[in-house]
This record gives C-alpha cells, sequence and structure tokens, in this order.
C-alpha cells in the first residue's frame, strides 16, 4: 500500500471522524434546555405551586398515602427519579457494552424524556402527582441517555482531542440553554400579548423542551454510529457489570478516593442547581421572570467561568482550583442565606456566583478523572463517573427536603447543603493525584 493511499485513509477518517464529533455536540444543544428550561427555571416553583393547590389545610399532600408538606413534594420527586436512574442505569450500561449498539438504547432514553417533558403542558390545576411521574421518568431518562452519549467520547476522539471535543460539546449546551430561556422569557412576560395565561405560558415553556430535545436528537442520531463490541464477557447483568467494575477500582484505591469526593460535593452542586429557583420564589419573594434572568445570566457565566478556571489550572493545577471553586461555593450559599426578600439585585449578584464556579468546577474534575482511568478502561470507568455524575445526586435533594419540612425554612435547606462542598473539599484535599496518576499507569502532567 503507496504512501498517497495510507494519507488519504487517514484523511478520510479523520474527516468521519470530525462528522461525528459534530453530531455528538448536537445532543449536548438538545437536552440541556431540559436540564436549564424544566429541571432549573420553570418545573420547582410550577409543581410547587400546584402542589400547594392539592395540600390539605395544614399544607400536606398525601401521595400514596404518605404525608409530604407541598413545599417538599418536587424536591423529593427529584430525589427519586436519581434513584430510579441508579437502578436503571447498570442494566442499560451493561446491555450497551454487551451489544455495541448504543444509539438504538439512546434514542429509547432521549425520547422517553421528550415525551414525558412534553407532557408536562397537561400538568395544570390539583395534577402534582401527574407532574412528580413525568418529572420522574423525564430526570431518569435523561441521566441514562447522558451515561450513553458521554460513553461515546473514547470513541470519537483519540486522547490528544478529547479535553476540546468535551469542552465544545459543554458549550453547545450552555448555548442551547441561554437561546431558549431568551426565548422562554419573552413569552412569559408578554404572556398577555400572546393571549395566554401565564400558567398556560409556563406550561408551553415546559413542553417545548420535549419538543426541543426530541427534535434536535435526531442529529446525533444521524452521524454517530455503532461499533461491534469487542467485550470478552458478554453475559453479566447490569448489577454484577457494575459490582466488577468497583472490585476493579478497589485496585486504584487513590482513583476510587477521587471519585467519592467528587460524588459528594456533585450532589451538592446538582442540589443547587435543582432547587435555587424553587429558594428564589418560595423563599425570596422573586417573580419568574427575574428567575429566568439569573439562570440566563448563569448559563453565560459557566462559560465564561469554565475559560477562566481551565487558565487558573494550567498555572496553579487542576486539584487547588478544583478546591478553590469549592471554598467559593461555600461563601456562595453561606452569602445566599442571608439574602434579603424581594431584593431581585442579589439574588442577581448570587446567581453571578454560582455561574463563575459551576461550568469550570465540572469541567476540571471531568479532566481530572481522565488522567485517574487506567488505559484501556476509560469507558468502564467513566461509566462509573457518570453514575457519580448522574445517579448519586440524590442525598442533597432529599437533605434540602427533609430540612424545609422539619424547620419549615428554605433559608435553613439552601444552608444545609454546605456540608457538601466542606466534606467534598476534606475529601479532596487528601488525595495525592499525582501519585494517583502514576499509579493508574499514566504519565504525569507537569502541573497538575
Amino acid at each position: 500500500m503507496g504512501t498517497g493511499t495510507v494519507r488519504t485513509e487517514a484523511a478520510d477518517e479523520a474527516t468521519e471522524r470530525r462528522r461525528e464529533q459534530r453530531g455528538w455536540y448536537f445532543y449536548d444543544w438538545a437536552c440541556s434546555v431540559y436540564s436549564t428550561s424544566v429541571l432549573t427555571v420553570f418545573l420547582g416553583p410550577y409543581l410547587t405551586s400546584v402542589a400547594k393547590e392539592a395540600a390539605d389545610a395544614d399544607g400536606f399532600v398525601h401521595p400514596l398515602g404518605i404525608p409530604v408538606r407541598a413545599g417538599s413534594f418536587f424536591a423529593y420527586s427529584v430525589s427519586l427519579s436519581v434513584i430510579v436512574a441508579v437502578l436503571v442505569m447498570p442494566l442499560v450500561g451493561a446491555a450497551a457494552d454487551r451489544t455495541g449498539r448504543k444509539k438504538p438504547l439512546l434514542a429509547a432514553a432521549a425520547y422517553v424524556g421528550a415525551a414525558a417533558t412534553t407532557a408536562m403542558f397537561f400538568l395544570d390545576g390539583d395534577r402534582y402527582l401527574l407532574g412528580g411521574l413525568l418529572l420522574i421518568v423525564a430526570n431518569a431518562a435523561q441521566s441514562v441517555a447522558m451515561m450513553l452519549y458521554n460513553s461515546y467520547l473514547p470513541q470519537i476522539a483519540p486522547p490528544e482531542e478529547r479535553d476540546v471535543v468535551s469542552s465544545r460539546g459543554w458549550a453547545f449546551g450552555y448555548a442551547a440553554g441561554a437561546l431558549v430561556l431568551v426565548l422562554n422569557l419573552v413569552l412569559y412576560l408578554a404572556h398577555d400579548t400572546f393571549g395566554v395565561s401565564e400558567g398556560t405560558a409556563v406550561r408551553i415553556c415546559l413542553a417545548s423542551a420535549g419538543l426541543w430535545w426530541g427534535a434536535f436528537t435526531l442529529i446525533p442520531l444521524r452521524r454517530l454510529r455503532d461499533r461491534r463490541s469487542t467485550a470478552k464477557e458478554a453475559t453479566a447483568p447490569g448489577f454484577r457489570q457494575l459490582a466488577a467494575t468497583v472490585r476493579d477500582m478497589r485496585r486504584h484505591p487513590l482513583t476510587l478516593a477521587f471519585l467519592l469526593a467528587y460524588l459528594v460535593y456533585n450532589d451538592g452542586i446538582q442540589t443547587v442547581i435543582s432547587q435555587a429557583s424553587v429558594y428564589g420564589s418560595e423563599e425570596l419573594g422573586l417573580g419568574q421572570s427575574t428567575l429566568i434572568g439569573a439562570i440566563l445570566m448563569v448559563q453565560v457565566l459557566a462559560v465564561v467561568g469554565a475559560l477562566a478556571l481551565g487558565r487558573l489550572a494550567r498555572t496553579y493545577g487542576a486539584k487547588r482550583t478544583i478546591l478553590g471553586s469549592l471554598i467559593a461555593w461555600t461563601v456562595t450559599l453561606g452569602a445566599g442565606y442571608f439574602l434579603p426578600a424581594g431584593a431581585p439585585v442579589w439574588f442577581f449578584v448570587l446567581a453571578a456566583g454560582i455561574g463563575l464556579v459551576l461550568g469550570g468546577s465540572q469541567a476540571l474534575s471531568r479532566s481530572l478523572f481522565s488522567h485517574l482511568v487506567p488505559p484501556g478502561k476509560e469507558a468502564e470507568y467513566f461509566s462509573a463517573y457518570e453514575l457519580s455524575d448522574r445517579g448519586m445526586s440524590w442525598l442533597g435533594p432529599l437533605l434540602f427536603g427533609l430540612t424545609y419540612q422539619l424547620t419549615g425554612s428554605y433559608r435553613d435547606a439552601i444552608l444545609s447543603l454546605v456540608a457538601f462542598f466542606i466534606l467534598g473539599f476534606a475529601l479532596l484535599a487528601r488525595v495525592p493525584v499525582r501519585r494517583a496518576i502514576a499509579d493508574a499507569g499514566n504519565p504525569v502532567p507537569d502541573r497538575i
């Protein structure tokens, strides 16, 4: 085979890889609107209002006969959705590895989530149980789909490209979230002009996120391709596969130690994202337009923060930069406890603080973990990482809901989340990352 032929084949392979990568970016573009518009902005306050409409004289609803304070129902639903995702993800992940057919599974998870989100248009009156069910289905489906989406990264990008490809995926997601939030804000503020009520405008925003999710998922489904499975052991059920991965991680205890630290502080991050709008509306008495504007600011500043923290990491190392971001999270939440009610300016200051540390703390955590993965086990270990990222973030919403149920104060509930950042800081500080990278069999960067 001539040199020219080899070069042509390499060029064709690079072209095909770029095409897949561009398709891969669009899944983040498709699904991030759910995370931003539905989970972070609209559904929390709206479902809480629906639950209050159905509550008894003491402010409690009774799903399955269990007394639940109406103000805690959304947080409990988020927590339950993540528990469902924990049960489903290992089964789906094992099936994907066993068959090599990730794309049909990604399509199934994405369209189940998109359909449940679109059906939120019918969430009105006192249908809080319908809202809780749709939230559980949509959120669990989102977690499963993201696990499959992330598992494509080692297949579509060689090691030297993964940081860039991964960052572009994040950027696509933040951009879509910001764009749709602007459209949502126009509809919500001018709902009278469009001839709809405020509640109907919210339900349209919820449903449109599902339609957006489903429509743009077609692009990655057209461009991504399945690879034949090379797994030798292809019969292990999902939970046995998960147990085997955890057993293998015990041979790399420092990698496992980092994953534990990430599990703790990421639980705090995910809870702040999902409960901030409830805190703003219920405790601070802020309107929906203020909340949308604040979340829009978070989306924009998250991109800025990710780039800024990336620069800091090149100077001070990823571990130190993440530790600094956890201190910033702690200070931000502490300040949030003292925010005066009815003062949107200070809520925007809080949102700015969250935005600046949000993108960077998550992006650098994924980047640092990539150095701790033994060669040849990228997909297996990143499945466990995704389980930590999406599947273990149930304790924070549960603590938030319990604190509110016991105290009746959202200020106490938001302050309780500080514990996740303090404990995560302590656990991460104890991980000797340079030794962890060497023990995993990877070259140690000059600065990490």
